[in-house]
């Protein structure tokens, strides 16, 4: 029998998974289910051999989802056992600044945060509650995507806002940070003279953020009170001025409900070419608009990253990741040449592997249980 550790990000339409040996970190298997609620499908791949499995599973919601991937792995002739379930929590608030064990309390007060994260929070707690009822004899690890940046000076994580909303919450948290935290561990490994020093961060996929590190610590960040602030997105707007979506809701008869949607699914680079938020397609796209979007990616991408500079006073390297950061090179090109100005400054690519960067906190706190 070996002792395992999964790792689980739930969300609305898919589960993507991955299974660690829980003392090597080994990783045993790798799969996601797409198309949960329609014509949902799991597809695994076995590490070591590389066997592929793959099952229909129509209609499936996120706990019949889960439910086949915990067959699946009981199925596998290894026999491993899960030990603990590893879950990414887009908001962890105030309150969760390090990965916990879920108990029932946690769960109640990351429910009153769904909130601040309506298209994540409910999905990734509704993996929370599947894992508990169908594999009851495993803990449940909360990583959240928030926790990296929570020290964060006042006057970074602050809006202008008069003091009863800043006390009721009403602030800037940042996201990614799982991501943020794996690359500031690669780098104390590989590259410590880089760790040691001013960094700026891109993470760039479907999401995007920045974030400043100082000594491999957060002390900036580019998305604020939800994951919409900052940098324009595959379909999300990034900055925007607030009193436009007033504009907007007033001119259009629009309700947070719709304008939410159109925020979040309609804008960012799928809105800017009215095409898709596929920067691969994009790239080989000759229509002008596809071109247009990209470089105002790239533009507005380069304009957070200068004040990630300021913040951190200078720039000695930029880390690129994420599926856009680690594949498009031109446009990781076109960044570079926009922050010219800076000098010299070196810029590397590191994979993300936020999945492993839930594992070894799994690991770290099921050693303070045993």
């Amino acid at each position: 029998m070996i002792a395992a550790l999964a790792t689980l990000n739930t969300g609305s339409s898919s589960l993507k998974f991955r299974i660690f040996a829980r003392h090597s970190l080994d990783r045993l298997m790798a799969g996601k289910v797409t198309g949960i609620g329609g014509d949902c499908r799991l597809v695994a791949r076995v590490i070591e051999t590389g066997e592929e499995i793959e099952r229909p599973l129509p209609g499936a919601d996120q706990e019949a989802a889960l439910a086949a991937v915990i067959a699946c792995i009981d199925a596998h002739d290894d026999g491993w056992h899960i030990e603990a379930f590893a879950h990414r929590i887009v908001h962890g608030g105030q309150a969760f600044t390090a990965p916990v064990v879920v108990t029932p309390h946690v769960l109640a007060e990351l429910e009153a945060l769904c909130t601040l994260a309506p298209l994540h929070q409910p999905y990734n707690l509704a993996g929370i509650a599947a894992s508990a009822r169908l594999a009851p004899d495993a803990y449940d690890v909360a990583c959240f995507d928030t926790a990296f940046h929570a020290g964060h000076d006042p006057v970074v994580h602050s809006f202008a806002l008069p003091a009863a909303m800043r006390e009721a919450g009403v602030r800037r948290y940042g996201f990614h940070g799982i991501s943020y935290e794996w690359i500031a561990r690669v780098l104390a490994e590989q590259r410590p003279d880089l760790a040691q020093g001013r960094v700026i961060a891109a993470h760039l996929g479907n999401g995007a953020s920045l974030c400043a590190m100082r000594g491999g610590v957060s002390i900036d960040t580019t998305m604020g009170m939800t994951a919409l602030d900052g940098l324009p997105m595959g379909s999300r707007s990034g900055a925007l001025d607030a009193g436009a979506v007033t504009y907007m809701m007033r001119r259009f008869g629009l309700d947070a409900d719709h304008v939410d949607r159109m925020l979040y699914e309609d804008s960012g680079l799928k809105g800017l070419s009215g095409l898709t938020n596929d920067v691969a397609a994009l790239s080989a796209s000759a229509d002008p608009r596809a071109a247009f979007a990209l470089e105002y990616f790239c533009h507005r991408t380069a304009q957070f990253a200068a004040a990630m500079a300021v913040s951190l006073g200078g720039v000695d390297g930029i880390v690129f990741t994420g599926g856009i950061g680690e594949n498009a090179a031109p446009l990781r090109a076109c960044i570079l040449e926009h922050l010219a100005f800076l000098g010299p400054v070196e810029s590397l690519v590191i994979p993300a592997d936020e999945e492993r960067m839930m594992a070894i906190h799994a690991k770290d706190l099921l050693e303070t249980l045993s």
